[in-house]
C-alpha cells in the first residue's frame, strides 16, 4: 500500500510538471511514512489482545490519518496546478487499493474512504464540498454496511462449516478411540496415504511410519486367510467396491481380527486415486463365537467334550467308508459316591473334584482316545480302531484305580471310585444310539456287580435292565402298598449266650419274585433317590417295634451313607426315637466306612450331633472296605461289626482270617469298644470267635432273622440261648466234649495236655503254651494209640487240631484210630504210618462214643 502511494505521488508530481509545497509534500510524506509502518501498528494490536482502546488508536494512526493526509495532499496540490481529474482518479486509485487490503474489515474500509476525501474539504470548506462529502459518506456508510452484513453472513457460514467439519473430525475421532472402527486410504499405486493412528498404534508403529507402506503389510498372512487376502487382492485389482473382507491385524502381541470396506475413489475427471474405506475390530466377536462355540461342544466346568461333541465324534467314526475305520469302543464311567462328596462338602468341592476327575482321565488315555463329560458325575470315553477286550480291559482298570485314588479337595481328603461299561462297534451297535444305550446297561451292571469294577456290555443285560426298571417301578409300589417288612436278627453275648440286642433287617416279599434281600433292592433305592424316605420307614418302624421289647433289649439299624449324608439325620432320628417313645441307648446305628471317604468336619459334625441324640454307634463291616485306624479315633463308636467275609472260612486250613479277627478284638479291647461277630454258622466258628475275644455273636448258629412278633416274643422270654446244633452239624463233624490227659509231640518234644473235644476230623487241645499255627504234632490218644495231625490255630495255652487222616466212627458211637499194621511194631514219634484199630474201653481204656 505504501509504494503505491507512492508511485501515486510520484506520477501526480510529473503530471503536474512541479513539485508540490512544502505543506503538501509533508502530507504526502507522512501519509506514505504511516502506511509503511502499518504491519508495526499491525503486530501492536496482535500484542493488545483486543484491547478497544489500542484497537482505535491503531486505526487513527495506521488507516484514518495517512488516508486523511493522502487526500489533503491531492487537495491542496489540485490549487497549486494539479488537474483535478487526475487528483480524483489517483484518490479513487487508493481508495481501491485500500478497499482490497481491508475487504475483512468493514469498519475500518469506512474509515479510510471517509477520511481520503476529508482533504477535499479541508481545502475547500464551502457548502456543496461539504454536502458532497456527506452524502459520499452516507453512501459509503452504506455500501460498508452492505459489505458488512455479506462479510458477516459469510463468516457465519465459514464458521458453521467449520463447527460442522470439527464436530465431524471429532465425531470420527471418538469413533476410532474406542478401537471398533478405523479409516484407512491408498493411492493408486496401493500405499498407504492414510491410517487411523489408533491402528497405527496396535500394530506397533505411528501413523506416518505406515504411510507409503503397502497396505496388504498391516495384515498377517497364514493358511486360514489365504481366501480373504486373495478377495482382497482381486478387488484393489479391478477397483471395485467391497465390504467386511476379514483378515487377521499383523500385531505381535495378541491375535486380533479386522473386517475391511473400502470403495474406488475418483477425481473430477474421473481418473481413479485409489481407495478409500473403514475397518472394523472383530476381535471380540470373533472370541465369543468362539466362546459360544465352545460352550456348544465343551464342557464348561472341565473343559473336555460334552456330550453333543462325544455323539458327533462316534458318529463321525461310525460313518467312515471302510469297516475298520468304523471299528470302536465306548467306554461309560459314573463315579461311585460323588453325591456324598455334594452333599457333604457342597457343589463348589464337588465342581472341584470333577476337575481333577477330568485331568486324571485325560492322563490315562493320553492321546489313545477322546474323554468327555456328559454330565453330572458321568463320563465317557471313545476309544477308536480298539476292539481287543483284553486291552479295553486294562484300560477299564487303569481308569478305576487312578479315579480311585484319594483327592485332596478344600483341604479335605476325599476318595470315591468309578464304575466302568464297555460296549464295541460294530459287534454290539452299529449307530451311536444304540451303542449309547448297550454301553449305558454295561455300566449299570458294573454298579450292580458292586461298583468299582467294568463289564463288557451282553445281550442278556437287557433283560436286566428291564428287570431293574420293573423292580425300581415295583419299590415305589411296594412303599405305597407297605410290603416292606423288618426282620430281627437276634445278637448275642459270647460269654454269656444271652440276647442282648436284635438287628434289624430289611426284607422284601415281592408278590411275584418272593421274599428280597437288601442287597437285591437297597441299591436301586439309592440310584432312584427313595433311600432316603426307605431309610425313615425303618428308623420308625425299628424304634416302635424297640419300644415294645424289655428295656436291657437293643436294636441295631443300618445307615446308609446318603441317610449320613443329609444334615437333618440327627433331627430324623431324634423325632423317630420321641414317637415311639425308646429310649435313644438302646437305639444302635451301624454306620460302614464308606461315610469317612470324605474325611470332612461335616463327618465329625454329624457324630457329635448323633452322640448329643444318646444313641449308640457301630462300625459295621469293619475291614472290608477303605479301612482308617483314624476313623476310630475320629468317631465315638461303641462297637465294631467284624464283616462274615472274616468269620466264613476263619478255620480252614491256611486261613488268615483268624489273625485278622484278633487283631480288631485286640484293638477294640484297647479303645473300650465291644465286638460282634457276624455271620457266625459252624461250631468251629462259634468257638473260634469265642476263643480270639469277640464279646458278641450274631448269625444262624443261633437264629435266623425273624419277624417282629417272634422276635418280640423271644424277647420277653427266657435271654439265654444255645446253639442250634441241627444247623452246626451240617457245617461240620460233631464233636463229643470231654476232659482227658494226653500227650502231644512235636519235633521230638512231648507236651502233657488236656484234650477238650474230639471228632472224626480233629480236636480242641488245652496245655499247649506257644504253639505255632501250621506245625505238626502227634496225638497218644492212650498209650500206644496214637494220631498225627496239623494245628490250625493257636491262641494262648488252646490250640486247634486237624486230623491227617479222618478217624472213623463204629455203628455204636465208637472211634476208630489209625495205627501201624500188625507185625511192624510200635509207631515211633518221628514216623506214625498208620492201620485201622478199634479204640474203645474194654480194649485200650479209650472209648469215644457220641453223647458222653
Amino acid at each position: 500500500m505504501a509504494v503505491c502511494l507512492l508511485s501515486a505521488f510520484a506520477i501526480a508530481a510529473g503530471v503536474a510538471q512541479g513539485l508540490p509545497s512544502v505543506t503538501t509534500g509533508a502530507a504526502a510524506l507522512v501519509s506514505v511514512t504511516m502506511i509503511a509502518c502499518a504491519p508495526l501498528f499491525a503486530a501492536i494490536e496482535r500484542k493488545a489482545e483486543g484491547s478497544h482502546a489500542v484497537c482505535v488508536l491503531v486505526v487513527l494512526a495506521a488507516i484514518v490519518l495517512p488516508m486523511a493526509c493522502a487526500g489533503y495532499a491531492l487537495a491542496s496540490w489540485v490549487s497549486e496546478g494539479l488537474p483535478w481529474q487526475w487528483a480524483a482518479a489517483t484518490l479513487l486509485c487508493i481508495n481501491a487499493a485500500s478497499a482490497l487490503l481491508f475487504k475483512a474489515r468493514i469498519a475500518s474500509l469506512f474509515f479510510a474512504k471517509i477520511a481520503s476525501w476529508a482533504g477535499f474539504a479541508v481545502i475547500v470548506p464551502d457548502i456543496l464540498t461539504i454536502a458532497a462529502l456527506t452524502g459520499a459518506a452516507i453512501a459509503l456508510a452504506l455500501i460498508a454496511r452492505f459489505q458488512w452484513a455479506i462479510s458477516e453472513r459469510h463468516r457465519l457460514e465459514r464458521e458453521a462449516r467449520e463447527r460442522v467439519a470439527a464436530r465431524a473430525e471429532d465425531i470420527l475421532r471418538s469413533f476410532e478411540e474406542t478401537g471398533q472402527g478405523w479409516f484407512w486410504e491408498i493411492d493408486r499405486r496401493g500405499l498407504i496415504t492414510y491410517i487411523s493412528p489408533k491402528v497405527a498404534l496396535a500394530l506397533g508403529k505411528s501413523a506416518d511410519a505406515l504411510c507409503g507402506r503397502p497396505l496388504s503389510e498391516i495384515f498377517h498372512s497364514d493358511a486360514g486367510t489365504k481366501d480373504a487376502e486373495r478377495t482382497l487382492s482381486f478387488h484393489l485389482s479391478v477397483r471395485s467396491a467391497f465390504r467386511d473382507v476379514e483378515l487377521r491385524a499383523a500385531t505381535d502381541s495378541e491375535e486380533r481380527w479386522w473386517a475391511l470396506t473400502g470403495r474406488p475413489v475418483y477425481d473430477f475427471y474421473n481418473n481413479f486415486c485409489g481407495f478409500r474405506g473403514h475397518g472394523t475390530d472383530l476381535t471380540e466377536q470373533r472370541r465369543s463365537e468362539q466362546q459360544v462355540s465352545r460352550l456348544a461342544h465343551f464342557d464348561s466346568l472341565t473343559g473336555l467334550a460334552n456330550r453333543v461333541q462325544m455323539s458327533q465324534v462316534l458318529e463321525q467314526i461310525l460313518a467312515a467308508p471302510s469297516a475298520r475305520e468304523r471299528a470302536c469302543a465306548v467306554l461309560m464311567l459314573d463315579l461311585d459316591r460323588f453325591k456324598q462328596v455334594n452333599d457333604t462338602l457342597g457343589h463348589p468341592a464337588g465342581d472341584a473334584l470333577l476337575k481333577q476327575v477330568a485331568q486324571r482321565l485325560e492322563r490315562v488315555i493320553d492321546g489313545a482316545g477322546r474323554c468327555g463329560r456328559l454330565g453330572g458325575d458321568e463320563f465317557e470315553v471313545i476309544v477308536p480302531g480298539q476292539q481287543d477286550r483284553t486291552t479295553l480291559g486294562h484300560i477299564a482298570r487303569e481308569i478305576i484305580a487312578a479315579l480311585s485314588q484319594p483327592y485332596s479337595v478344600q483341604g479335605q481328603s476325599v476318595v470315591i471310585g468309578a464304575s466302568v461299561g464297555i460296549a464295541l462297534a460294530p459287534e454290539h451297535g452299529s449307530t451311536s444310539e444304540e451303542l449309547i444305550r448297550n454301553v449305558d446297561l454295561a455300566l449299570y451292571a458294573a454298579k450292580d456287580a458292586g461298583r468299582g469294577v467294568y463289564r463288557f456290555f451282553a445281550e442278556n443285560l437287557h433283560a436286566a435292565a428291564e428287570e431293574r426298571a420293573e423292580l425300581e417301578q415295583d419299590l415305589r409300589d411296594a412303599m405305597v402298598r407297605g410290603e416292606l417288612e423288618l426282620h430281627y436278627q437276634p445278637v448275642v453275648c459270647a460269654a454269656t449266650e444271652k440276647i442282648v440286642g436284635f438287628e434289624a433287617l430289611m426284607r422284601w416279599n415281592h408278590p411275584t419274585r418272593g421274599w428280597l434281600s437288601p442287597a437285591r433292592f437297597v441299591p436301586i433305592a439309592e440310584d432312584a433317590g427313595l433311600i432316603d424316605r426307605l431309610g425313615q420307614w425303618v428308623l420308625r418302624t425299628a424304634c416302635a417295634d424297640l419300644a415294645r421289647w424289655p428295656t436291657p433289649i437293643r436294636c441295631a439299624v443300618n445307615i446308609s451313607a446318603l441317610q449320613f449324608a443329609n444334615p437333618e439325620f440327627p433331627n430324623i432320628v431324634a423325632n423317630a426315637l420321641a414317637h415311639s417313645g425308646a429310649t435313644p441307648s438302646r437305639l444302635e446305628l451301624e454306620i460302614t466306612e464308606s461315610v469317612f471317604l470324605n474325611d470332612s468336619a461335616g463327618t465329625e459334625a454329624m457324630f457329635a450331633a448323633l452322640k448329643r441324640v444318646g444313641v449308640r454307634l457301630a462300625l459295621d463291616d469293619f475291614g472290608t472296605g477303605y479301612s482308617s485306624l483314624g476313623y476310630l479315633k475320629k468317631a465315638p463308636f461303641d462297637k465294631i461289626k467284624i464283616d462274615r467275609s472274616f468269620v466264613q472260612g476263619a478255620t480252614d486250613q491256611d486261613s488268615r482270617n483268624g489273625a485278622i479277627i484278633a487283631s480288631i478284638t485286640s484293638l477294640a479291647e484297647a479303645l473300650h469298644m465291644e465286638t460282634t461277630a457276624e455271620g457266625v454258622e459252624t461250631l468251629d466258628e462259634l468257638e473260634l470267635v469265642r476263643l480270639l475275644g469277640c464279646s458278641h455273636v450274631q448269625g444262624h448258629i443261633y437264629f435266623e432273622p425273624m419277624v417282629a412278633d417272634d422276635a418280640a416274643v423271644l424277647a420277653a422270654g427266657n435271654l439265654v440261648v444255645q446253639p442250634d446244633s441241627d444247623r452246626a452239624r451240617s457245617a461240620r463233624a460233631h464233636r463229643q466234649n470231654l476232659l482227658r490227659r494226653v500227650v502231644v509231640m512235636e519235633n521230638g518234644a512231648r507236651h502233657d495236655a488236656t484234650l477238650r473235644n474230639i471228632s472224626e476230623s480233629g480236636a480242641m487241645i488245652d496245655g499247649l503254651w506257644n504253639m505255632p499255627a501250621g506245625c505238626e504234632v502227634q496225638i497218644e490218644l492212650c498209650p500206644g494209640q496214637i494220631v498225627t495231625g496239623k494245628v490250625r490255630w493257636a491262641r494262648e495255652n488252646r490250640a486247634g487240631v486237624e486230623f491227617r487222616d479222618p478217624l472213623k466212627r463204629r455203628a455204636d458211637g465208637s472211634i476208630e484210630a489209625l495205627v501201624p499194621p500188625r507185625g511192624q511194631g510200635a509207631p515211633s514219634a518221628g514216623h506214625l504210618p498208620g492201620v485201622s484199630k478199634a479204640v474203645n474201653s474194654r480194649r485200650s481204656g479209650v472209648f469215644f462214643k457220641h453223647g458222653n
